[in-house]
């Protein structure tokens, strides 16, 4: 973020406030919300687990396998009808609210489909108009109340750092000795969305084990050593060079994987976008990622050098966004109009030259009028995104499970079915 302080960029974003405690004053939130991300990640804890999920830097390597763990489990779980049961009857008296009060498809539909596979009841507000929020009521205090009779609130705002300030909120309660439940940022303003972040590694966690053809382009690792001639490629997401087209300024969906990956060593960064202020790299996410020592190239097409061959065929992997129209300013879209931004939409072509088991990757949703992936890409098998968007099911099953402490009669279940199966069946 830049210029002004937290509190006033967030009493500006959400117009006015009249709290009535003091743990909902705003002031009290400037200096946690200033705070770097490592020292924040520990208020966000309990007993050393997860208690919200806010921002991408919260989620480790070890805890990102973790989930990929459990998320694996409750995918194979769910292909038996006992499997179907124990999950359903797991979490049955939860119940959560998905307070989605910016437009969302695919993470509201994931996140309802993730409550359901672990039988947590869910309600739903997605229009603040249809609420006390429009009798003059403050997100606070519609937060402090989904919590009386919610166990969980997964939360979707146009408002930066609303989520973050939730969860401080929800911890000053807890040292009260007040209800208090976890908070899941589910998209936060510009700045955050870590559990697309989530399923997107997940996808690549899948993908880099070369192991299903379902997620692998080439799901042999000797076959893509030996005859495609990559001697030196290994599984996981080490040492890979990950690449970013499209609008890298706006999309918080690559400011959370960008952080999410610049934990696994050697790898290494390519964004590709046009040098335009509102879609270029923002630098508060370019001193982060030099603060972890990540190589990090920025360009201007697919064909500028890296390694000494063009960018779509040096990445192990492309992340492909849309250009965000929606946070276009009036000097955006006269500036924007002016540009050719053809050289930053995928072509069969393009693809053609990419290495052959890089995948695809996209957030969604795809803009069918600027057509950064045009359908006839879907057809390759290095297209992983529809793959992608179902993997966030099964991921952020996984997540809730952990917040709400179930992740551990997952493991202990699916170890006990599958080893008196093994037994059984010798």
């Amino acid at each position: 973020m830049q210029g002004g302080s937290e509190s006033t960029r967030l009493t500006e974003a959400l117009g006015p406030l009249h709290p009535t405690r003091d743990e909902l004053d705003l002031q009290a939130y400037e200096a946690r919300l200033a705070r770097p991300v490592r020292v924040k990640a520990a208020e966000l804890q309990r007993d050393g687990r997860l208690r919200h999920l806010i921002f991408a830097g919260q989620l480790s390597p070890a805890l990102l396998d973790d989930l990929a763990e459990t998320a694996d489990q409750v995918r194979v779980l769910s292909k038996s009808r006992a499997g179907q049961d124990f999950l359903r009857d797991l979490l049955a008296h939860r119940r959560a609210m998905l307070y989605f009060t910016q437009p969302s498809t695919r993470t509201f539909l994931s996140f309802t489909a993730a409550c359901q596979i672990l039988g947590i009841t869910c309600n739903e507000v997605r229009d603040p108009s249809t609420s006390s929020e429009a009798k003059g009521e403050t997100r606070f205090d519609s937060i402090r109340m989904f919590s009386s009779y919610f166990d969980l609130i997964i939360m979707r705002s146009p408002v930066a750092r609303l989520a973050e300030s939730c969860a401080y909120l929800m911890n000053d309660l807890a040292r009260s000795a007040q209800r208090s439940v976890p908070i899941v940022n589910a998209g936060s303003g510009a700045d955050e969305h870590p559990t697309q972040a989530l399923l997107d590694v997940y996808t690549l966690q899948r993908t880099f084990k070369f192991e299903n053809p379902a997620d692998s382009p080439v799901s042999r690792l000797d076959e893509l050593r030996g005859r495609y001639g990559h001697a030196d490629l290994s599984t996981g997401l080490a040492h890979k060079t990950y690449g970013f087209c499209g609008d890298i300024g706006r999309g918080r969906t690559v400011r959370s994987l960008a952080m999410l990956l610049a934990d696994y060593p050697g790898v290494r960064l390519v964004f590709v976008t046009p040098d335009h202020p509102a879609l270029r790299m923002r630098d508060d996410l370019r001193q982060r990622l030099a603060e972890r020592g990540v190589p990090v190239l920025e360009v201007d097409s697919f064909e500028a050098p890296v390694d000494g061959v063009p960018a779509i065929e040096a990445i192990d992997a492309l992340y492909m966004t849309r250009v965000q129209r929606e946070h276009d300013t009036p000097a955006d879209q006269e500036s924007l109009a002016r540009l050719d931004l053809s050289p930053y939409k995928l072509t069969r072509d393009l693809v053609a030259r990419m290495k052959a088991y890089a995948p695809i990757l996209h957030p969604f949703p795809r803009d069918q009028h600027f057509g950064e992936i045009p359908a006839e890409i879907d057809s390759d098998p290095r297209a992983m995104y529809f793959r992608q968007a179902r993997n966030g099911m099964w991921v952020r099953a996984a997540l809730l499970a952990h917040l709400l402490d179930a992740d551990g009669a997952i493991e202990r279940y699916f170890h006990r079915e599958f080893r008196e199966h093994h037994i059984y069946s010798s």
